[in-house]
């Protein structure tokens, strides 16, 4: 019987591929969920159990969170990637990671095809396919509902049909979990105009007191929470818990999906939005002005790159490294306030932080230089915009 590998996350599109490729392909179905974050043991557990229920001849919960971290999100963090200025990339970035270990672990077992749940109208089946046939030429990619054209309502018919109780009430909202962000989809998020109800947010209002913290980073990485210190994946997990009692994190991202149409997605993610604007912060205060500049360009291209499932492109390794170096000074404290759907920065303290009285105060002291100084540097900075303006005889009226 021929063997084939699904990427399986206990999800509706994925437990309908399991018990399609199963029953009408006769395939042999292995699965693996690669845990990225977003899961706990008993979610783990039961999602094994499902699994095996559906049809799966073998099933493992493989955890890469700490590896993922190291790979992409601390790159996402050096380069303060937003999406469209708001967007950190919550599962667009995982799915490359994902890819790549169901490719590992087909080529492990033997296996001549990998699958994944992908439909026909979104990105994720572009990022899966690119890492799919860079990396593993030679299987058979497998892609039911893409193929298909199915429905979310059809996948739920057809498990009914085949004796899976699925919840269509529970299908209406697509939701992927992870350490860097929480995805949701919906009927409200195929308009333009309809906002996600607070019920379809997987984190609720908890807390509405407002709450100081202290983030610690050590050369643009996140190190400490309130002056306790844990590897960095540890510290996004306590934050996330944390700002997720405030709701923090929600909105929707709009832009252009790879395949040219637009598209729109809700999502959650606490953590990485308070750490990227502390991480923004403190490299305002202790970056140069240039370093800022190419900064913001390449970490934006880097961000593009990623999210359209280009990771493997060497000039994403060429753009890591010029992120990496930019960081050597990039450590110290950032103060936050915690509030019901938002945060402040407070400030940062750090003996980098370029802002220092010893040279001037902003708009008050100039120590380090004379107004004489100051008259003869606006003299010289003016003078080609002069020239300009007195050889061409321009009228600002």
């Amino acid at each position: 019987m021929k063997k084939v590998v699904l990427a399986y996350s206990g999800g509706l599109d994925t437990s309908f591929c399991l018990k399609y490729l199963k029953n009408e392909k006769q395939l042999e179905v292995h699965t693996i969920l690669i845990n990225t974050g977003g899961f706990d043991n008993e979610e783990l557990d039961a999602i094994e159990k499902r699994a095996y229920e559906l049809g799966s001849t073998q099933h493992i919960n493989l955890d890469i969170i700490d590896h993922y971290y190291e790979k992409a999100i601390r790159f996402l963090v050096f380069g303060n990637v937003l999406k469209n200025n708001t967007y950190p990339l919550s599962v667009s970035a995982e799915r490359v990671f994902q890819a790549i270990e169901t490719v590992k672990y087909a080529k492990k077992i033997g296996a001549s095809a990998i699958a994944h749940g992908s439909t026909g109208a979104g990105n994720d089946q572009i990022r899966f396919d690119l890492i799919f046939q860079t990396i593993a030429p030679q299987l058979e990619i497998i892609t039911p509902i893409r193929d298909l054209k199915l429905s979310r309502q059809e996948e739920v018919d057809y498990l009914q049909k085949n004796g899976v109780e699925y919840s269509w009430e529970k299908a209406q909202y697509s939701i992927n979990k992870g350490i860097w962000g929480t995805s949701v989809g919906g009927k409200e998020t195929l308009t333009s105009n309809l906002s996600l109800p607070e019920s379809a947010y997987p984190s609720q209002l908890q807390k509405t007191e407002p709450e100081k913290i202290t983030l610690h980073f050590k050369k643009g990485e996140i190190i400490g929470l309130n002056d306790v210190f844990d590897k960095p994946t540890a510290i996004i997990t306590q934050l996330e818990k944390l700002a997720g009692a405030y709701a923090i994190g929600r909105d929707t991202h709009v832009g252009d999906t790879i395949i040219g149409i637009k598209g729109r997605v809700g999502f959650e993610a606490a953590a990485p939005l308070i750490i990227l604007k502390a991480h923004h912060l403190l490299e305002k205060h202790t970056l140069g002005k240039w370093q800022q500049y190419w900064k913001e360009q390449l970490g934006n291209w880097y961000g593009m790159l990623f999210h359209e499932g280009q990771f493997l492109d060497p000039v994403m390794r060429n753009i890591e490294t010029f992120l990496e170096d930019t960081q050597k000074n990039v450590t110290g404290i950032v103060t936050v306030t915690l509030k019901p759907y938002h945060f402040s920065l407070d400030g940062i303290e750090s003996e980098h932080d370029l802002m220092n009285s010893k040279f001037g105060q902003y708009g008050e002291i100039n120590n380090a230089w004379t107004a004489d100084d100051a008259k003869g540097f606006i003299k010289i900075l003016g003078n080609a915009q002069s020239i300009y303006s007195q050889v061409n005889s321009i009228d600002y009226d």
